[in-house]
Order: C-alpha cells, then structure tokens, then sequence
C-alpha cells in the first residue's frame, strides 16, 4: 500500500473520530446547560414558595395580634386551652373564634367584624365590594393589617427561623430536589444576615461584619428571592440559597453517558492506532521479504554462476584431459555448493525456530573452547583484509549448560557481521568474563557502527543495516535474528551498543544451568 494513502487514511480517520468527540461533548454539555436551566427554574419556584408561606404565616401572626389584642402565642395557648374550640374571646365588643387558624384569617365574615370595630384599613374598591357584601380578596387582608401592624419591624421578628427551615425543606421535597443546601435571610437593613440554616445569627456583629467573615457562598449565590416587599418595591430582606453539591446534582445523571462517550471514543482510537500499527508493520515486513527475495536472489546468483562456468569447464576436452585442472573445477563446484548448502540451511533453521519444532540439546559447553575456534576460523578470513581477530578469555569458570552447535553458531554468526561490516581491515575482539550465575561474552569491531534507529531492528528477520546502493555486504538478515533467538532459548540476554562510524559491540549472557530436560525453541 502506498504510504500517502495510509497517510490519507490516518488523517480522514483522526478527523472523523475528533469530530464524533466534539459532536457528543457539545451534545453532552448542551444537556447541562438544559439540566442547569431546568435546576435554576426548580429552585427559583421553591424560594417564590417558599417566601410566600413565609410572608402569609407572618401576616396570619400580626391578624392574630389585631384580631384579639394579644399576642398569637397567647391567644393559641391561653385562649383555645381555657374555652376550648368552640369558645368565644371578647375583645372590644367584637366575638372571635379561639380556635382560630390561619386559613380563617381570609373568612369574609371575620374581615367584615375587624372592619366594623376599626372602619380603617381598606381601599376605596375593598369598602366598595364590603357594601355590596362581595368577598374578600388575599390582597385585602394585607391592606387591612397595614395599619394594625408594625411593617417596617425588622425581618428577623417577622420571621421564624425554624419555621423556614421546616418550610424550605418541604417544598425542597415537593419539588424533587434532593441535594444538600446551605439558606440564609438577609437583612436590608442591617446589611448582614440575620438567619442562617434555621438559627438566628448573633446580634452583637457589626452592620456588615458577616458579609465579609461568613457566608461567602450565600452572598456569591444566584438564587434569591424579596421577602416583605411593599408597594413601592423596597424590600425587608432577601432569602438566599446556595447548593455546595449542584454540579454533582447536574453530572449525575449525564455522567455515565459521558463517560461511556468517552470510553468507547478511546476505544475506537486504540483499535484505529493498533490497526495503522499493523499495517506499518506488515508494510515493513513485506519490505524486508522484499529485500530478502532480492538479497538470495543475488546470494544464489554467483554460486550457481561460477558452478556452471566450472562444470562447463570440466567438459571442456582441454581441461578433462588435465586431471589436476579437473580436481580444481570440482573443488570449486563443492565449495560453492557448501555455500549454497549453509544459506538455505539458516532459513530452514529459522523456519524451524519460528514454528516451535527446534529442541536444545543441552549438554556441558566450554565457551572458552567454542570462542577459540570461532576466532581461528574469522581470522582465517580477516588477516588477508590486514586485520587481527583476538579473544580474550578470563572466564574462570567458562562452563555452562547450553547446547553446542547453537552456541557455536551464535559466537560464528557474530564474528562474520563484525568481519562483513568493518569497511578496512577489521579489528575484532571478543572476551569471556565471569558474572553472577552465568558468563558473559562480549564481541567487538570498530567498524561503520549502526544509528539508533538500524540498532532497535537489527534482531528483526530479515532486516539488515543499509549500506548504500552498494550490495557489498552478503546474507539474508537472519543471523542476529537467529543470535535473538537462540539466546532466548538459553534464558539468557543479548544487547548491542554501537555508534555510525564507531563500531559496534555485542554482550550475550548466559545463565549456568538452563533447568532439566531440553528447552523448546520458539
């Protein structure tokens, strides 16, 4: 697949995946706006409610007061107690019910009584419809009582502190809100609250004093409501609330969609990101068979070339004629033949690994000796490059459990990289030293090195370090996938450390005992 294409395809996909988030997110917060509105709408009716029941219980207080000459609580207590429900209290010539309540405080004919001992009180259309025997209206009783009572007394007496708290909480259940709130009533005249979740605050503060050192919240609050409001629009006080849980309140019910939006959003991400990873991989994969074609292609291309100008050769009668040319044609057909032999060799052995069906052969391995011989073969190759290849061996216990031939390939495997990718004359070393539980073996060049990029795939089938357009570099890049592989096998570790132009140095280690029993490569 062309990589502008895969391109194309992240970028349409980013953009349909972020606008779906940004869709739902509007969505999500346009739900609680409309919870917010639909909760400020709620609360807004609970406190008009509210302080109507307040300023009716507290006109039905000042009633009592005209109506019988004492105080309500005297007459609800002394009255009702002394003459019983059906009794009667004089009072200037005037008979009024004792078990007087506030819903007949409104009975025409108890207004006609107060209207006739006082003849004060009504507007020019109340008397009218008096004269006519019409009723009454709610508005007429707050008319007659303005000149009975006291209107302008503060909005602490006109209240009962625990009857708002118990009024508050009613209509707070009525209305289905369900969430904890902090109240107060605020005083226009003193500047300050004057009650507070039910109790009255303390009269010895200053004007002003509790706004600045308490009740923060109630002052910054947007829901209020006038309480005692007269006809010129001045009002006694304020009745505020403040919810400490509102946002809790407004998320709760759009929390687990929003969440869910999300999840599933980061969902689809995760599988869109592994999924563009896998192409990229397989792209990259297909890539490196590529390479790998084209790289056994040249690798059998020159053996089978010099084998058939040698066979061609041996039929030649000038040279079958000459016994030793013939032996050296034959030779030459062998050797390219072993060649051959060993390349197709590592990729069934990786075929093998790759599906599981390779076994270690675990026995006691030298690695002192195995090291020893790889370095007297590479030096065979490297000293005509006017190299050296040395080991230092300082192991003293070079002894561990492995398996022979493997090992032997690794260290083999090892050494030709170091030789195939030294440029000039090849410098080549390779030590044994003893580490806790197990020997580590280090192989050393100062040849071209590896990027940082080249060493996080060096152990990847297939994959091999680019040197240009030249092909002067032999294999398929399975020999450290194989090293990989095999150090695995042996529980062991394997890292490089390399810079371009600096050489490269590979560090196995080996633990000493791999367990009983053989070890299934995979």
């Amino acid at each position: 697949m062309n990589k502008q294409i895969i391109w194309l395809i992240i970028g349409v996909m980013s953009v349909a995946v972020i606008g779906v988030v940004a869709l739902q997110t509007n969505l999500t917060m346009k739900s609680i706006r409309a919870n917010e509105d639909a909760f400020d709408k709620n609360v807004q009716n609970v406190l008009s409610v509210v302080a109507s029941r307040i300023e009716t219980a507290s006109l039905t207080d000042d009633l009592l007061v005209v109506a019988n000459g004492y105080s309500a609580e005297y007459l609800q207590l002394e009255g009702i107690r002394e003459t019983g429900s059906n009794s009667k209290a004089e009072n200037g010539g005037m008979s009024i019910p004792t078990n007087l309540s506030s819903r007949d405080l409104f009975n025409d004919q108890l207004l006609a009584q107060l209207i006739a001992n006082t003849g004060e009180g009504l507007c020019d259309d109340c008397r009218r419809r008096h004269r006519l025997g019409l009723g009454f209206q709610q508005t007429d009783v707050q008319n007659i009582t303005y000149d009975f009572v006291n209107v302008h007394s503060p909005v602490e007496e006109r209240i009962d502190a625990q009857r708002l708290a118990q009024v508050l909480e009613q209509e707070m259940e009525n209305h289905a809100i369900k969430t904890s709130y902090e109240f107060g009533v605020f005083s226009e005249e003193r500047g300050a609250f004057v009650i507070h979740d039910g109790y009255y605050v303390a009269d010895d503060l200053l004007p002003g004093e509790q706004v600045l050192a308490g009740y923060p919240d109630l002052q910054r609050t947007p829901y209020g409501v006038t309480l005692f409001e007269d006809e010129d629009g001045n009002a006694a006080g304020k009745l505020k609330i403040f919810f400490p849980e509102k946002s809790t309140v407004l998320w709760s019910a759009l929390l687990p969609s929003f969440i869910g939006t999300f999840l599933f959003a980061a969902l689809i991400l995760a599988c869109f990101g592994y999924t563009i990873w896998v192409i990229f991989l397989q792209k990259r994969l297909s890539e490196m068979k590529t390479d790998f074609i084209n790289n056994m292609t040249h690798e059998f291309k020159t053996p089978i070339a010099t084998i058939s100008l040698a066979a061609d050769s041996i039929g030649n009668p000038k040279i079958s004629g000459d016994i030793s040319k013939v032996l050296r044609f034959a030779n030459i057909i062998k050797q390219e033949n072993k060649r051959m032999n060993s390349q197709v060799e590592k990729v069934l052995q990786m075929a093998q690994i790759d599906r599981g069906e390779s076994k270690l052969r675990l026995t006691e391995v030298n690695l002192h000796e195995v090291i020893s011989r790889a370095v007297e073969n590479i030096s065979l190759q490297v000293e005509p490059r006017q190299g050296t290849a040395k080991a230092v061996l300082s192991a003293q216990n070079p002894v561990f459990t492995g398996d022979l031939t493997h090992i032997s390939n690794v260290i083999n495997n090892l050494l030709d990289n170091a030789n195939k990718y030294s440029p000039e004359a090849p410098v080549i070393t390779v030590t044994a030293t003893d580490q806790a539980d197990g020997v580590r073996i280090s192989v050393r060049d100062e040849g071209m090195g590896m990027s940082k990029e080249a060493r996080k795939h060096i152990f990847d089938k297939f994959y091999r370090v680019h040197t240009g357009d030249l092909h002067d570099v032999k294999g398929f890049g399975l020999g450290l996938s194989y090293v990989k592989a095999i150090v695995d096998a042996h529980r062991g570790s394997v890292e490089v450390k390399s810079e371009p132009g600096k050489g490269s140095e590979f560090i196995l280690f080996f633990p000493r005992q791999q367990g009983a029993g053989q070890t299934m490569l995979n």
